[in-house]
């Protein structure tokens, strides 16, 4: 199955805006741990999406060591980062989400709750 990475909404465009940063393809790969790690977020994802988006939830939030703020994910941009990661070593760039409503976003962690208690419901019946 060809996975689907969002595109990049200036490919191919000369006034690009990270035209300055460069070509970016001087990235380590992923050592076998980060691999396998980023393998499990992308199955622990499609859990996630799977359980989660008929309720409503559009995607994950994230907090960014880096800049400190909060980035939001709807599905197929995470799924898209990860398997860019997993393929190449870096996500992809993207745009961030313009004014998400942070009541269709959850954590990381509530995601992972909300499926632990779904396990423990089914195993307990």
């Amino acid at each position: 199955m060809l996975e689907e990475v969002p595109r990049d909404p200036f490919a191919e465009d000369p006034d690009d805006p990270a035209a300055v940063l460069g070509h970016l393809d001087d990235s380590e790969p992923l050592t076998m741990a980060e691999r396998d790690e980023a393998l499990t977020d992308l199955a622990d994802v499609e859990v996630f999406r799977s359980l989660l988006e008929p309720q409503g939830v559009l995607g994950l939030v994230l907090d960014c060591p880096e800049c400190s703020e909060r980035h939001y994910f709807d599905w197929d941009l995470l799924r898209g980062n990860l398997r860019q990661m997993i393929d190449h070593g870096r996500p992809q760039i993207h745009e961030p989400a313009f004014a998400p409503d942070p009541s269709d976003y959850v954590t990381w962690e509530y995601a992972r709750g909300y499926v632990d208690g779904v396990i423990d419901t089914e195993e307990s019946r």
